[in-house]
C-alpha cells in the first residue's frame, strides 16, 4: 500500500523526530495538571524548528514558537474552580465519546489521504497534518478546561499549517493563500479562547466547562 510504503521508507531517526511532537500533544490530552500543560506547551515550542515539513520561513516558524510559548503561560496558571462529583461524571461521558469519535475521524481522514495519488513526501505531510488536527479535536473533547483549550486550537493550527505547506508545493505561487494566514487565524482563536476562559473564571470562579453548564459537558 502506497500510504504505508511512504511512512515505511523513512529512517528510524526521522520517524522519531516526527513522533516527538505527536507524543507531546498526546500527553497534553491525557496528562492532567497545569504544570504538565505548561511543560508540554514549552516542549512543542522547542521541537518546531525541527519540523521542516511545515514548510515555513524562519520568521513564521518563530511566530509559531512564540505562540506556543505564550500558550504555556495561561495554561499553566492555577484555576480557582475545581471539578465537582457530577462534573466528573459528565467528563467521563464526554471522554468516552471523544475516545470513540477521535480515532474514527482520524481513520476516515487518513483513508482519504491514502486513496490520493500523491508522492511519498506529500502523503506523509498530508497524513501528518490530519493527525495533528485530530489530536487538537481530541484535546477539545477530553480536556474540559476552557483556558487549556488554547493548546487544542494551536494543535489544530499546526495541522492546518502542515496541510498548507503541502498545498503550496503543488500550486503556483499566485494561486496560494497569503503566508502566515494559518498562524494569524490560530493566534486569534487562541486569544479568544483564553479571553473566554478568563472571563468565565472572573464571573463564576471556574474555567471548567462542566461547571459552567450545571454539571453537564
Amino acid at each position: 500500500m502506497q500510504f504505508l510504503e511512504a511512512w515505511g521508507a523513512l529512517p528510524p531517526l526521522q520517524l522519531l523526530r516526527l513522533a516527538i511532537p505527536v507524543a507531546l500533544l498526546l500527553l497534553a490530552v491525557f496528562v492532567p495538571g497545569r504544570a504538565a500543560a505548561r511543560l508540554l506547551a514549552l516542549g512543542v515550542a522547542a521541537v518546531l524548528p525541527f519540523l521542516p515539513e511545515l514548510a515555513t520561513s524562519a520568521a513564521l516558524t518563530a511566530g509559531w514558537m512564540l505562540l506556543w510559548l505564550v500558550i504555556a503561560w495561561p495554561t499553566g496558571r492555577a484555576s480557582r474552580g475545581t471539578l465537582r462529583g457530577g462534573a466528573r461524571l459528565g467528563g467521563l461521558e464526554s471522554g468516552a465519546v471523544g475516545l470513540l469519535l477521535g480515532p474514527a475521524l482520524l481513520g476516515l481522514l487518513l483513508a482519504g489521504v491514502a486513496r490520493l495519488d500523491l508522492d511519498p513526501g506529500l502523503t506523509r505531510r498530508s497524513s501528518y497534518g490530519v493527525l495533528l488536527v485530530c489530536l487538537g479535536l481530541l484535546h477539545l473533547m477530553l480536556r474540559r478546561h476552557v483556558v487549556r483549550a488554547a493548546a487544542a486550537f494551536a494543535a489544530m493550527g499546526l495541522g492546518l499549517q502542515m496541510l498548507d505547506g503541502a498545498v503550496r508545493s503543488v500550486v503556483t505561487p499566485d494561486t496560494a493563500p497569503p503566508r502566515g494566514l494559518v498562524l494569524l487565524a490560530t493566534a486569534l482563536a487562541v486569544a479568544l479562547t483564553v479571553s473566554v476562559g478568563r472571563a468565565r473564571v472572573s464571573a463564576t470562579g471556574s474555567a471548567w466547562v462542566s461547571d459552567a453548564h450545571d454539571l453537564h459537558d
